[in-house]
């Protein structure tokens, strides 16, 4: 007996708008304009309303479904229109994503991203060129090779995600990476310069994405580790594992690798952190493409261009991503951003006011914490520029 189909409405991108409404109506009146009103009128609305699509699946789901004609698989890389997928076989495929897929009404720049479970139609209808490649068993740990062409594939449907990274992009979301379990803040001590106020933000989006976050203090060779050591202590007792890395001299680098064992990690900081050298550091024979510091402005140069995910030789993913300059909360409202400070939720339910913002209320045991040094003041503040940052 063959599956049962379901039909599901769902919502398209609004990319029609309503025509607009003549301005000439008095000028061009005839009196028997009324006898003309049925000829003009429309069955099917050609605006906003039309952008619904009834769409058959297999199954319950709720998206194009897989069927027998897909197979499984992972993206590891998106580039340009093209995203590279690793099959359950092993096989490495490259494929354009069904266009029903991408006229979706979402929020996000694209809908898929790498780390996603897809499923994939090889020698399916799509736009794009794709292509086939078999993987190489002897270099785990090496990059994806650029697939051979071969008849088209297409990306059918989009599995539901977990442990995202995603930040807010020119009002859209920007999902960094998805479906790994933890975060790598990765922030150089110099050239250029510790920004603790990002490293707050990260730890929120990673308590936002349901990461478990750890602290990569990079480049500790050329820094003095007895200034570091208030800040390393006020995360460590938070629960967020601090460690001290240098990628020139190996320090630290195999309580990281004990800590990326056997998981699914993203790195993630500004460009020019070391993200790329740590790796290499990491897993030898990576090859990943470092850049120098530069010296004018002492920022880090955009040395990876986009998120890949990597396998390790000792068990485990890793992604690396571009650097980021800013870090802004997607879909987050003001009064949320207390619960992703950990050190803060001992004292919310001993405010006065069950709506407190913990900003210029009476009776705020929050900012009798601060005062009392049972939580940083410099966290204080990043919590005031996050929550007046989503305020405005």
């Amino acid at each position: 007996m063959a599956a049962k189909k379901n039909k599901v409405r769902v919502e398209m991108r609004k990319n029609r708008t309503k025509p607009p409404r003549g301005n000439d109506l008095t000028r061009q009146f005839q009196v028997n304009a009324a006898d003309d009103l049925s000829n003009a009128e429309r069955v099917r609305s050609k605006g906003e309303l039309s952008r619904h699509r009834t769409i058959v699946t297999d199954g319950d789901a709720g998206m194009p479904g897989a069927n027998s004609d897909c197979v499984r698989g992972r993206v590891f890389k998106v580039h340009g229109l093209h995203s590279y997928v690793e099959l359950d076989d092993g096989r490495q495929v490259r494929c354009s994503v069904r266009r029903v897929l991408k006229n979706l009404q979402t929020d996000e720049r694209s809908i898929v991203t790498t780390g996603d479970w897809v499923w994939v139609r090889i020698g399916g209808t799509g736009s794009g060129v794709s292509g086939l490649a078999e993987p190489n068993p002897t270099t785990p740990s090496a990059k994806p090779q650029t697939p051979n062409p071969i008849p088209d594939a297409v990306i059918e449907r989009v599995e539901p995600r977990r442990g995202v990274l995603t930040r807010a992009s020119r009002r859209r979301e920007h999902v960094l990476v998805a479906n790994v379990d933890q975060l790598v803040i990765v922030m150089s001590l110099v050239e250029p310069e510790l920004k603790p106020h990002l490293i707050d933000r990260y730890v929120a989006s990673a308590e936002k994405g349901q990461l478990m976050p750890i602290l990569a203090l990079n480049k500790i060779d050329l820094a003095d580790r007895a200034d570091l050591q208030p800040m390393v202590g006020a995360y460590s007792q938070m629960g967020i594992p601090t460690v001290l890395t240098s990628a020139r001299t190996g320090e630290g680098i195999e309580r990281l690798r004990a800590l990326l064992k056997d998981r699914a990690t993203v790195f993630s900081g500004q460009s020019g952190v070391g993200k790329s050298s740590l790796l290499n550091a990491l897993e030898p024979g990576l090859s990943l493409r470092v850049r120098e510091v530069s010296d004018v402005n002492n920022k880090g140069k955009h040395t990876t261009t986009t998120a890949e995910l990597i396998r390790l030789s000792f068990g485990g993913w890793v992604v690396d991503t571009p650097g980021v300059r800013q870090l802004q909360l997607w879909d987050t409202r003001p009064e949320e951003v207390e619960g992703y400070f950990r050190e803060f939720k001992p004292f919310v339910a001993l405010c006065r006011y069950p709506d407190c913002s913990h900003t210029h209320e009476t009776g705020c045991r929050v900012k009798d914490a601060v005062r009392r040094k049972f939580i940083s003041e410099r966290r204080y503040v990043s919590f005031l520029g996050l929550f007046n940052g989503l305020e405005e």
